[in-house]
């Protein structure tokens, strides 16, 4: 299993495996937070392709600093350069715009589901390039055997000449992202796994853990619709529901990475008794096993199985699709007092019915202008996920995506982490 070790881009360099990026209109500029190789490396992501006097006014940086930081990120094969644009020969030197190089590296992760792990293969703009799913029984020995056993082989399949800078791990529940732990996945019936320490010498991968909304959140400021972002509050509704938060450009953990968890908010609304022996709990009532087994008291599905009733919504069924608009609803009143809580630029929900039809976005900026003090144009800062049906996909490296923008140059050291 390859990692990159080596400082330079070696002989050979492949051809991207997808189009470049089209040149598009100047945008408005503004400075990435932040400093070194990582500013310059995002702000190419965000506005590239861009010559070296754009990426000074970009990244905040000298144009001295420009040029060192540039010549080393295309060493590391992170950036490339593009031919000048056509027109007649200008005095001076050439301005060689530089892109995001996505034909060298890729990134690998593994979503970890209810009954099913999401292998993936991403490149540096987080577009799928792989993505494999296999079953487990949800134990943590038998799910954490199978990635290890699974693995190899994914990537010996699929990455082909390109170099894997990591692994990401992502799951619902609480995610201590800094001992690489899940500290508690109920649904799973797990508790205190360490999940680093039980991959990492096996995969020989630098492996980042987190959980699922967290890793969305960074996806979006990354390359969603929270590019140029500075606060967005992230909202996944799936079997767990829980949101990240970020500000100032960070997405805040908390105290043992507990930030964001929202399954036990009170919705005000008679529901189905919580593990925790209440009733009207957030999760308790809008997650995809609650919604499943209502359907299924109905007689609206065979079986209580989540993607049964999705299905039937997709077929146009008017009474599968009134679950979902009745779900929404509910999933707005929680996002509406996050919104006033937080007040944050953007507020994204992953859900699974919203990918099929997105018509039914309204019900939830009507459930959010109807509740929220502060939010007075929910259409404008209410959207649903950038990633459609690639959002597990997404979630799974965007961890290790954020850790390249954020420290490209520890990728020399990456072997020995």
């Amino acid at each position: 299993m390859s990692t990159v070790a080596a400082p330079a881009r070696p002989p050979g360099h492949p051809p991207p495996l997808i189009a470049p990026t089209p040149p598009h209109p100047a945008p408005e500029i503004r400075a990435v937070p932040g400093d070194g190789p990582g500013a310059v490396l995002r702000a190419v992501l965000r506005d590239g392709p861009l010559a070296r006097t754009a990426l000074a006014r970009a990244s905040g940086l000298s144009p001295a600093a420009v040029s060192r930081h540039t010549s080393e990120l295309l060493g590391l094969g992170l950036l490339r350069e593009r031919p000048p644009p056509a027109g007649p020969p200008r005095a001076g030197r050439p301005q060689m715009p530089v892109e995001v190089d996505t034909g060298f590296h890729a990134v690998c992760g593994a979503h970890i589901a209810m009954d099913q792990v999401t292998f993936t293969l991403l490149d540096l703009r987080g577009g799928v390039l792989a993505q494999e799913r296999i079953r487990h029984r949800r134990a943590a020995p038998d799910v954490l055997g199978r990635i290890r056993s699974y693995l190899p082989d994914f990537l010996s399949r699929r990455s082909g000449r390109r170099s894997v800078l990591g692994l990401g791990v992502v799951t619902g529940g609480w995610v201590d992202s800094e001992r690489g732990t899940v500290v508690e996945h109920a649904l799973l019936g797990w508790r205190d796994v360490p999940v680093r320490r039980a991959l990492a010498p096996v995969t020989r991968l630098p492996v980042h853990v987190d959980g699922h909304a967290r890793a969305l959140a960074r996806a979006e400021l990354l390359f969603g619709a929270g590019s140029g972002a500075s606060d967005l509050v992230q909202l996944f509704v799936g079997n767990v529901v829980d949101a990240a938060i970020a500000t100032g450009g960070g997405v805040l953990r908390g105290r043992s990475s507990g930030a964001g968890d929202i399954a036990h908010l009170p919705l005000g609304v008679p529901g189905p008794r919580c593990a925790c022996g209440r009733t009207g709990c957030l999760q308790a009532t809008v997650s995809e096993l609650a919604l499943a087994q209502r359907a299924f008291d109905d007689g609206l599905i065979e079986a209580a199985d989540f993607r049964l009733l999705l299905a039937r919504a997709g077929d146009g069924h008017p009474a599968a699709l009134g679950m979902f608009r009745e779900r929404l609803r509910l999933v707005g009143r929680a996002a509406a007092l996050l919104l006033d809580v937080i007040n944050p630029e953007l507020l994204v929900v992953a859900e699974a019915a919203l990918v099929q039809h997105p018509e039914l976005l309204a019900d939830l900026h009507e459930e959010v202008a109807a509740r929220s003090h502060l939010c007075a144009d929910p259409e404008q800062v209410v959207v649903a996920t950038s990633f459609g049906e690639r959002v597990l996909a997404v979630a799974a490296g965007a961890v290790v995506l954020d850790a390249v923008y954020r420290r490209p140059m520890e990728l020399r050291t990456a072997a020995s982490a």
